[in-house]
């Protein structure tokens, strides 16, 4: 008896430390994953630049991840189940690491980053033909010859990747429903929220580490160790500059492919937690699954279609669908440019954005999510009062949300494109370049290689700010005597923009300090949020729908999103950058009040609408029960089985008493 209890316990914390050890992949694994993903979206600046192509289509490569996703979701989902879950994952993750690597790669068959300048960067204080001269010839970079005026392969470069995201996206696909669906099946209904808190920390860790990688990442010259950075007359705060956006790539594909090694050593089905007490116990559930799994060998394509149509019935699952969908359309949007915003609106370099938007916003996300996971199974939360904490907290944040719009800073002073030669204010959109100050200079009026002069306004060149002589080398040359800054013949400009002022610093930590406020309340939603998705079907669907709705957003918000955004983006650019042939390449500077507008405005428009299907939500839940609430005590399918032999103990005594009582009624 002794050897049977002790074999028993030892099964049991065997059986334990197996969910154990699987959270602890799942939990790595989503760590790697969305490390890749933060990465590729801090680096859409940076690839925009390297290839000189419009946000339209960086957003088209950025929703290619979705394209490779949705690809397989839905079968993924449905057919995982059916096989071994934690084996499909880990070649999900081999798979990722494939996919950043040959993202990687167009830096390796790519010349050298060339970016265009009217500066000499030879040093020779001779030379000054990019400066204002008078019936002088100029020469820039990249040059206008004809002769190399050819079709170079590094123009399709993007290609690569393109093709490497959408593999990405291929290979996280098994990820999240499977292992979701995994916890879900094995663990105890209380804790299963708590160890969901755990994974999407592990989906806020990742982000944080990849954000600080892309930061370290923007602020090293792309061609680092090929070419002497002394040289350079750009620094990363200019529109031009570009990052080593490949070294993160490459850092990402070992990760995926080290979190994958442990998922080739899990067990398909363990115990269910909470149902190891008893050996007989154990030998019964094993031969129910295995009974299960010959019956789903047998058919397993027989209740996809019962499945599918069951969800497509259930109300407050395809509520929560269209909810989804619209708040990931904004999300997305918000996301994937919200390094370009903070560039633009607030003057920052790409590195620093990167950082600000890591430190500021992705550890109250990461609180958010231990506290709400906390706070439902502390409480235990019904289905319905988690449906309410989710919509109130976030309709908190939405209101909040709208004080964004008071942190605004105007547009950079470039004379010529946004304010005239004189500083007043000018129609955008029209550039009056050439004025009397350098008009006989034959300077070139596309290529941006923007001064900052003395008296705090920007010029496009040097030689459009009438500058005549230069002293310095690099990033450290000065020029002198610029007819177009000052009367007195004496006034200078240093390369780069002129900075956005103290005022404008002070509304950029307005803004981050509401974002991280923002960003809690938010979160707190989220792991409530997703227990209403989880618990408003049943069990047997559970896989199914989780992938559906993933598909779902990936569909109708993360492939579209982007694109339709990036196109809104492009049309608030005032200056477009120009490459050989005069054909135009990145955008260098945009109207940051419209950009504003449309990276603010957008996003409220569209989660303002989706609490119009979340109050839908909670009326018909205060009228209907949902699958999901049968379980969700947590402990009565447990106890059920635990004590079963108790109670088939208490019928036989208690059928024995009563054909007792049979028997004396006889006699009498």
């Amino acid at each position: 008896m002794g050897d049977t209890e002790e074999r028993t316990e030892t099964h049991k914390i065997r059986c334990l430390s197996k969910l154990k050890m699987f959270l602890l992949a799942i939990t790595c694994a989503y760590v790697a994953k969305t490390l890749s993903g933060s990465y590729m979206n801090s680096m859409l600046t940076q690839i925009e630049r390297q290839f000189n192509i419009p946000t339209s289509l960086v957003g088209f490569i950025n929703g290619s991840f979705e394209i490779g996703n949705l690809l397989l979701i839905v079968f993924v989902s449905y057919f995982g189940t059916k096989l071994h879950r934690p084996i499909m994952i880990g070649v999900g993750c081999v798979v990722m690491s494939l996919g950043c690597f040959l993202q990687s790669l167009p830096h390796f068959f790519m010349d050298r980053y060339e970016y265009e300048s009217t500066v000499s960067v030879s040093g020779n204080l001779s030379s000054n033909s990019f400066l204002c001269m008078e019936n002088g010839t100029q020469i820039f970079r990249p040059t206008e010859d004809p002769s190399e005026c050819v079709k170079e392969v590094k123009s399709l470069m993007w290609v690569y990747v393109l093709v490497g995201n959408i593999i990405r996206g291929i290979g996280e696909t098994p990820i999240m429903p499977l292992g979701i669906s995994y916890i879900e099946d094995f663990a105890k209904s209380e804790n299963s929220p708590l160890y969901i808190g755990f994974i999407e920390t592990g989906a806020i860790i990742g982000p944080l580490i990849g954000l600080l990688l892309a930061s370290f990442c923007a602020n090293v010259y792309v061609d680092t160790g090929s070419v002497n950075t002394e040289d350079l007359t750009i620094t990363p705060t200019d529109t031009r500059w570009v990052g080593a956006w490949w070294f993160g790539f490459l850092v990402c594909a070992g990760v995926n492919l080290l979190t994958a090694i442990p998922f080739f050593f899990l067990p398909k089905t363990p115990p269910k937690e909470g149902l190891t007490n008893d050996a007989e116990i154990v030998k019964n559930d094993q031969e129910e699954k295995q009974k299960e799994v010959k019956k789903e060998k047998d058919g397993i394509t027989k209740d996809f279609l019962p499945f599918l149509k069951s969800l497509l019935c259930n109300p407050v699952y395809m509520l929560f669908i269209l909810i989804s969908v619209i708040q990931f359309n904004a999300f997305v949007n918000m996301i994937s440019f919200m390094p370009k915003y903070l560039e633009q609106q607030y003057g920052k370099s790409s590195s620093d954005a990167i950082f600000l938007i890591g430190i500021y916003n992705l550890p109250p996300i990461c609180i958010g999510y231990i506290v709400g996971g906390l706070i439902m199974k502390k409480f235990k939360i019904t289905v319905k009062q988690a449906a309410h904490i989710g919509c109130w907290f976030s309709l908190i944040e939405y209101l909040l949300y709208y004080l964004c719009f008071l942190m605004i800073c105007d547009n950079s002073p470039v004379a010529g494109i946004t304010t005239s030669y004189e500083g007043t204010h000018q129609d955008l959109y029209v550039e009056n370049i050439l004025t009397g100050c350098n008009m006989d200079c034959n300077c070139p009026t596309k290529i941006w290689d923007p001064v900052c002069g003395e008296n705090g306004l920007s010029y496009m060149s040097a030689c459009l700010a009438g500058c005549e002589t230069s002293v310095g080398t690099g990033i450290d040359m000065v020029f002198q005597n610029c007819s177009c800054i000052g009367t007195s013949g004496n006034s200078s400009a240093v390369l780069g923009l002129c900075d956005k002022g103290h005022d404008c610093s002070l509304m950029l930590q307005y803004f981050l300090i509401l974002s991280m406020t923002s960003s809690f309340i938010y979160s707190l939603s989220a792991i409530p949020g997703y227990m209403v998705l989880l618990r408003c079907i049943k069990p047997e669907e559970k896989s199914l729908g989780v992938g559906l709705h993933t598909f779902c957003t990936r569909v109708f918000a993360g492939i579209p999103a982007p694109i339709y955004f990036g196109a809104l983006v492009d049309s608030t650019c005032l200056h477009w950058g120009t490459l050989k042939c005069g054909e135009s390449g990145a955008c260098r500077i945009y109207d940051s009040t419209n950009f504003r507008y449309i990276y603010l405005g957008l996003p409220a428009a569209l989660r303002g609408s989706s609490y119009i299907p979340a109050f839908l939500i909670l009326a018909i839940l205060r009228k209907r029960r949902l699958p999901g609430e049968e379980a969700s005590s947590g402990t009565v399918l447990v106890e059920a089985k635990v004590t079963g032999k108790e109670n088939e103990c208490k019928d036989r005594h208690q059928n024995s008493k009563v054909s007792n009582n049979d028997e004396w009624k006889t006699k009498l």
